[in-house]
């Protein structure tokens, strides 16, 4: 019984620390979308898309916005 409880545990751990590492990558920014477009209007301030655009590809878009 020792050996599950321990076994339990191990992953218990594992997927909280997978959590915890997902956060503020995919849940934080769904959570707070309006932080994130500001911080991105200002890290896009200046940028010609059509300047660095490779031919052929679709041309950025608002990752916020709805489809």
């Amino acid at each position: 019984m020792a050996g599950l409880h321990r076994t339990l545990g191990i992953f218990t751990g594992f997927v909280a620390v997978v959590g915890a590492a997902f956060y503020p990558i995919y849940f934080r920014p769904l959570l707070l979308p309006e932080e994130y477009k500001k911080e991105q209007s200002v890290n896009r301030a200046g940028i010609v898309q059509e300047d660095i655009q490779p031919a052929g590809l679709k041309v950025w878009s608002d990752p916020f916005g709805r489809k």
